[in-house]
């Protein structure tokens, strides 16, 4: 009898503890700060003039706030303009903010897909990771190409719908999903910073997170702000 009840104690703890094992690895789909490379392509004025799908300021908002994840945790970027001193202009504040034109080297092309122009490919594929996060302007032109590009190449491809935009609901529905039926993954920005941090306990960003959505994140940061300063914890 004492043996039965041993083994079936075994078994308990060897199921618990199976159990255990498996709530501590989460999926491989999920992007971490180092598996993965972000583009943020052409978040330029010209480009954000047409813009009619979202708020121009809450369109600015979520770049801001993907561009300040990627710096927070170190995820390697690359930026992109189009004609940025012939047409498009310079980037958004809200990205300069994070990488400033002056000390981080931004790629300027003539193609619409920077996949087709050699150094934007040869940079963000010089990254080595085999996801590649993508938000730019225009959704159908200049995220659809380089989404589609790299998905044919074999990449795991994401699209940060909120921090692209297009000249029409229309448009940017369209390509969203045009790009969804090929395989490629949709996400939010908040979703973007949160699926980085994952963990409250992570104190090394905590702060700097918890900042960011307290300046760009609206009725979240809010919602933060209050409980920093009512709850003093």
């Amino acid at each position: 009898m004492k043996k039965i009840i041993r083994s079936m104690t075994a078994i308990v703890i060897a199921v618990v503890a199976g159990v255990a094992a498996n709530a501590q690895k989460p999926s491989s789909d999920l992007l971490t700060p180092t598996n993965h490379a972000l583009v943020l392509i052409d978040h330029e004025s010209q480009m954000g003039f047409a813009v009619k799908n979202i708020p121009i300021e809450q369109l600015r908002h979520n770049t801001a706030i993907v561009a300040g994840a990627s710096s927070i945790f170190k995820v390697p970027t690359v930026v992109t303009t189009v004609a940025e001193k012939s047409f498009s202009g310079p980037v958004f504040a809200e990205v300069a903010e994070f990488y400033p034109p002056g000390k981080f080297p931004y790629i300027d092309r003539t193609t619409m897909n920077s996949w087709e122009d050699v150094n934007a490919h040869k940079a963000i594929t010089g990254k080595g990771k085999k996801k590649i996060v993508l938000a730019g302007l225009w959704t159908s032109v200049c995220i659809v190409g380089p989404a589609l590009s790299a998905k044919a190449d074999g990449y795991d491809v994401y699209v940060i719908t909120d921090a692209s935009g297009d000249v029409s609901t229309e448009a940017h529905e369209m390509a969203i999903n045009r790009m969804v039926q090929q395989g490629i993954k949709p996400m939010t920005s908040i979703q973007y910073l949160l699926e980085l941090q994952r963990d409250w306990a992570r104190g090394e960003t905590y702060e700097a997170v918890t900042n960011l959505v307290k300046k760009y994140g609206g009725a979240y940061g809010i919602g933060i702000q209050y409980a920093h300063e009512m709850l003093k914890h």
